[in-house]
């Protein structure tokens, strides 16, 4: 049976995965994209999500559990469906921003079933919302940008 400890570090771990998937996505997306602002804004989300890594890697250390490495299955699938949905698209930009709005949806979701976890120690609570909170207006942007592609 897993400790709370193993619990929470299990939870974190799942999310620093997809941590690390969101930000190999968002970096390909820039390499993906001839507009320079669509690079740059990509670049700086993954940038963020590197930053959101280190954060959960420092609540998986303070349960003395262990950082998972790696990439999960889905995001290797979600990448290889950014290539070829830029294959065949008239407006590349477009196609890299839904599956931009796709894959950011899935994280608040992975976010939100975390932060209902009742027992979550402040400082992750803490850290959850706020790296949530970021996503959330990610989208918001995101919608935007899709709207002036």
């Amino acid at each position: 049976m897993n400790t709370y400890r193993e619990t929470i570090g299990n939870k974190l771990n799942n999310l620093l995965e997809k941590t690390y998937d969101a930000e190999n996505g968002f970096k390909k997306a820039a390499e993906k994209t001839n507009n320079n602002f669509l690079k740059g804004y990509f670049d700086k989300k993954a940038n963020e999500r590197h930053n959101f890594g280190q954060e959960l890697k420092a609540e998986i250390r303070a349960y003395g559990q262990e950082v998972e490495t790696g990439e999960s299955i889905t995001a290797k699938a979600h990448r290889t469906w950014i290539d070829v949905k830029t294959l065949f698209a008239t407006n590349n930009e477009e196609a890299i921003l839904e599956e931009a709005i796709r894959g950011e949806k899935a994280a608040t979701k992975e976010y939100a079933e975390v932060l209902n976890e009742t027992t979550l120690p402040p400082s992750t609570l803490q850290v959850l919302s706020k790296q949530k909170k970021a996503i959330d207006l990610g989208i918001t942007n995101i919608k935007t940008l899709e709207d002036l592609a």
